[in-house]
């Protein structure tokens, strides 16, 4: 899987880390996203669990080749989001 991260122009590093999420966390995500729903301005969003069990949202877009995603920003949910994630996620398994 080929990431690109968007870098903070003030910190000149990926976005993410603004957030205290790390690239591993991001690639968790987007390697099994528990649902991917629609965003903003043709953006979407990955939610899922890392695989140290945190709950984040990745807003992505599709990248250009050879990339095949550009991550605009991670953060982990709050626990109204998550709430909220676990319940369609127990919807649509029955």
């Amino acid at each position: 899987m080929n990431i690109r991260y968007y870098i903070d122009p003030d910190t000149m590093e990926p976005h993410i880390y603004n957030h205290r999420v790390v690239e591993e966390e991001v690639e968790d995500v987007l390697g099994e996203p528990g649902e991917i729903l629609s965003g903003r301005n043709g953006a979407r969003v990955a939610v899922g669990q890392t695989i140290a069990g945190r709950y984040l949202r990745v807003i992505f877009v599709a990248g250009r080749p050879p990339y095949d995603f550009f991550v605009i920003t991670a953060y982990e949910m709050n626990n109204q989001q998550k709430l909220a994630y676990r319940r369609r996620k127990r919807r649509r398994g029955r």
